[in-house]
């Protein structure tokens, strides 16, 4: 008989590599329990006790189109779960005034401090702040002051937010796109005021165009804050533009790394036909696109950093004298072109139905993408009730990222959650931490990225520890009594 974590550490192990592959293909969404469980592995963090009953009443068909319109469902214990999380739906302003604030203006005195120590003197100040945390140890570093810890306590809210919702929330496709799109539009937590801004991305940038239309939420994340910090277009001005009071050194001149991201990652892809000069005059056209000023919160226009002279963007003019217009223009450009429906059709049949689709499916979905002008609602319908990703090369073809895998064991054995900071600690020690890859391409969703002896002996002392109860916070129930597993079954027999 197997003993508790050894059943629950062998089944998430099954489940996360695959299993047999046989031929055949449906040609309508089919309703028989594989589908079921193949749709609720695929369309949500992975099912939970009593789900394939409940997909089944339901029919198939009307879970996912249910799941394809989340507003009608009720998801109000979600949010009396998320209601401790006190910085979740703080503007970036207030967390950067009343959260990073004190905690900045702490480290710079203890840096001042160890700096005139190390010197001998109260006189010296230390050439800038920058890097010098690098070369003079912290003194307070072993032990987190309560500034400190505040200031922290906003990225562990939103861990916590993502965690939960990832484990409870009833509209679990909408978790699974925010997840994909904020991959998408990836933003690093650890460089600079980039934290500051990152849950507002998610919050206003990502999460209400996840069922929109691409080219709204290509414009959002274009002029999200922490967007501008992270690819430094907040900075990017046109040769020349002159210092202003609230901007006491003068712009750094043109930058190019969002106009690059934005159409090998955002956009057209690696191979979409864009040139070198491609990106210095989209470059030009979003000079001038940067954030407020004094603890900035928003998206603001600062017209004498714009370059206004004529632009050409993949061969489409763009006449002198259009200030914020030009960036818009491009956008248009972008969201419009046939690469960049090919290559949002691509990512998403990926994440859906395997590391590699097939072409067909991902031609149909470009098509739906072109014809809808970018409805990423009817883009992900063509995709996920597709023979294609019903057929049987598909079932069990994915290899579950880390965040995948440890909210689909916390889900399927039914665990409670009180505390999600421990799961954030087993992400980071798989290789995920939340909010913090720093490469712009965010997190990959391919088997290549997580397969290797390191990552499964990660996964299966995981599962060990949440099968012996050993998480704090983490409270799987039945801890005295043992499971046996049926291979292929997402459901536990206790006895």
């Amino acid at each position: 008989m197997f003993t508790r974590s050894f059943a629950v550490a062998s089944f998430l192990l099954l489940a996360a590599t695959g299993g047999p592959l046989s031929a055949g293909a449906p040609t309508t969404v089919p309703a028989d329990e594989r589908a079921v469980v193949h749709a609720l592995n695929r369309l949500t963090f992975g099912p939970r006790p009593g789900d394939l009953e409940r997909v089944r009443a339901m029919g198939l068909a009307a879970w996912i189109e249910r799941q394809l319109a989340p507003a009608r469902i009720d998801d109000s214990g979600l949010t009396a779960r998320l209601a401790h999380l006190e910085t979740l739906e703080l503007d970036s302003k207030t967390i950067a005034i009343e959260y990073a604030g004190p905690a900045m203006r702490e480290r710079r005195e203890r840096q001042l401090q160890a700096w005139n120590r190390e010197l001998g003197t109260g006189n010296e100040m230390p050439p800038s702040s920058a890097g010098l945390g690098s070369r003079i140890p912290d003194p307070g570093s072993r032990q987190m002051s309560d500034a400190q810890r505040k200031a922290r306590g906003v990225i562990a809210d939103l861990e916590q937010a993502k965690l939960l919702r990832a484990v409870y929330s009833d509209r679990q496709l909408e978790e699974v796109l925010v997840d994909f799109w904020f991959n998408h539009f990836n933003v690093f937590a650890g460089k600079g005021a980039t934290r500051n801004y990152v849950g507002e991305h998610e919050r206003e940038a990502i999460r209400p165009f996840v069922f929109g239309h691409f080219r709204d939420m290509l414009e959002a994340t274009a002029k999200s804050p922490a967007m501008l910090f992270y690819l430094d277009n907040w900075e990017s001005a046109a040769p020349g533009a002159p210092a202003t009071p609230a901007r006491a050194a003068r712009p750094k001149g043109l930058n190019e790394n969002y106009a690059r991201e934005l159409m090998e990652l955002h956009t057209l892809g690696v191979d979409g036909g864009y040139t070198q000069q491609d990106i210095v005059e989209v470059a030009r056209s979003f000079t001038g696109w940067t954030i407020r000023p004094r603890m900035g919160s928003g998206f603001m226009f600062v017209p004498f950093m714009h370059d206004n002279g004529e632009k050409t963007v993949l061969g489409h003019k763009i006449k002198a004298g259009g200030g914020e217009g030009d960036g818009e223009q491009v956008l248009d450009i972008l969201a419009n072109h046939p690469s960049t429906a090919h290559f949002i059709a691509l990512k998403l049949a990926t994440r859906f139905v395997s590391d590699n689709p097939p072409p067909t499916l991902v031609d149909r979905a470009a098509a739906r993408f072109t014809a809808t002008r970018g409805d990423l609602r009817e883009v992900v319908r063509t995709i996920i009730t597709s023979p294609e990703f019903f057929s049987t090369e598909t079932y069990r073809a994915k290899v579950k990222t880390p965040l995948e895998f440890v909210v689909s064991a916390v889900r399927t054995t039914g665990a409670e959650v009180r505390n999600a900071l421990p799961l954030a600690r087993e992400l980071r020690e798989q290789g995920m931490p939340l909010y913090f890859c720093q490469p712009p391409t965010g997190y990959d969703d391919t088997a290549s990225s997580w397969v290797s002896s390191g990552a499964l002996v990660s996964r299966m002392n995981f599962a060990v520890r949440l099968g012996e109860n050993s998480l704090p916070g983490v409270r799987v129930p039945g801890a005295d009594k043992q499971l046996t597993v049926t291979i292929g079954s997402p459901d536990f027999q206790r006895r």
